[in-house]
C-alpha cells in the first residue's frame, strides 16, 4: 500500500490547492474525493435524474466513468472521456456533489474506488475530502483537517468566480456554504468532522503559500517523504 496523507475540511477551506501542491511537491498520485462526487452529481444531472431518486443515483454512481491528474496547468477531470474541470468548479455542481453524498448507496459504491488509489508499492497519495481520515484512509499515516470561518470561504468562492467571470452574489455564496455545512456536518453518513487523530488547522487568516509550508514542515518532521 501506498503511504497516505489525508487532508479533509469545509468547502471552501482551501485543501483542494494544498492537496495538489502537496502531490505535485512530492511526486505523490493524487485522490480528489470531492471531485468524484461531483462527476457523480453532475453525471446526473446530464442524465436529467432527481436526487430523490436513489436507485437511479445509485446506478449512476456504478457506471461513473472518470480520470483526473495533476498537470502543469492544475487539475484535470473527467467524465466519460470529456474533460469538465470547469464545470465543476460552479456552485451547481458542489450543491449536486452534496447532495450525492449524502445517500449511503451512493457513499458504498464510490468508496471502494477510492480506496483503490492507494493501491502499490511506491511513492504516495495525497486524499483530499470530507471523509478521508475518519472513513476513506482510516489508517493513513497522517491526517489533516483544514477549516476557515464561513465568511472568510464564502469570501474566496465570491473571488474565485468573479475572476472566472461569473455574475455572482456574496450573500448567496455565504449561505450556500453554511447550508451545505449544515448538511455535510450532520448527515447520518460520514458526517463532516476531524478524525479524532487528525491535526487541525485553521487556515482563517492564512496565506496559501503558509499553508503549504506548514503542512509540508509537518509531513517532513514526521519523515513521511
Amino acid at each position: 500500500m501506498k503511504t497516505v496523507i489525508t487532508i479533509d475540511g469545509p468547502s471552501g477551506a482551501g485543501k483542494g490547492t494544498i492537496s495538489q501542491l502537496l502531490a505535485k511537491e512530492l511526486g505523490w498520485d493524487f485522490l480528489d474525493s470531492g471531485a468524484i462526487y461531483r462527476l457523480c452529481g453532475l453525471a446526473c444531472t446530464n442524465a436529467g435524474i432527481d436526487f430523490t431518486d436513489v436507485a437511479a443515483v445509485t446506478d449512476i454512481a456504478k457506471q461513473l466513468d472518470i480520470k483526473f491528474s495533476i498537470t502543469d496547468a492544475g487539475l484535470k477531470t473527467y467524465l466519460a472521456g470529456e474533460e469538465v474541470t470547469a464545470k465543476l468548479r460552479t456552485e451547481q455542481a458542489g450543491t449536486a456533489a452534496s447532495h450525492v453524498a449524502s445517500i449511503p448507496a451512493v457513499r458504498e459504491e464510490l468508496l471502494q474506488r477510492q480506496r483503490d488509489f492507494a493501491h502499490g508499492d511506491a511513492g504516495g497519495l495525497i486524499a483530499d475530502g470530507r471523509d478521508m481520515g475518519t472513513v476513506v484512509f482510516k489508517n493513513a499515516a497522517c491526517k489533516f483537517y483544514l477549516t476557515a470561518t464561513a465568511e472568510e470561504r464564502a469570501n474566496r468562492r465570491y473571488n474565485q468566480l468573479k475572476l472566472a467571470g461569473e455574475n455572482v452574489n456574496l450573500a448567496a455564496i455565504l449561505q450556500d456554504i453554511k447550508d451545505r455545512d449544515d448538511r455535510d456536518m450532520n448527515r447520518a453518513v460520514a458526517p463532516l468532522k476531524p478524525a479524532d487523530d487528525a491535526i487541525t488547522i485553521d487556515s482563517t487568516d492564512m496565506s496559501i503559500e503558509t499553508v503549504f509550508k506548514s503542512l509540508l514542515g509537518i509531513i517532513s518532521d514526521n519523515n513521511l517523504a
